[in-house]
């Protein structure tokens, strides 16, 4: 779990954009679905069409996160 001094920041992700940086967990504060991302703790392997369900966070080192559905925090490293 995230303390408040592991993150640089944050930024609400609401649309189908695609991020990049290095986002360290991902907070749905709407009922989310990840369209695609990448997870560099898995040796750069992708994730695709992860839902991601209201009020749960996922942990790792995401460089790359794009949503197809619905509203998270993304917590930047």
């Amino acid at each position: 779990m995230l303390e408040r001094e592991d993150y640089a920041g944050a930024e609400v992700i609401s649309d189908t954009t695609l991020r990049t940086g290095r986002f360290g967990a991902l907070q749905a504060v709407a009922a989310a679905v990840l369209d695609t991302g990448t997870v560099v703790d898995f040796t750069g392997d992708s994730v695709a069409t992860l839902p991601i369900p209201v009020g749960t966070t996922i942990y790792g080192t995401f460089t790359a996160v794009k949503l197809s559905s619905g509203k998270v925090i993304a917590y930047r490293l």
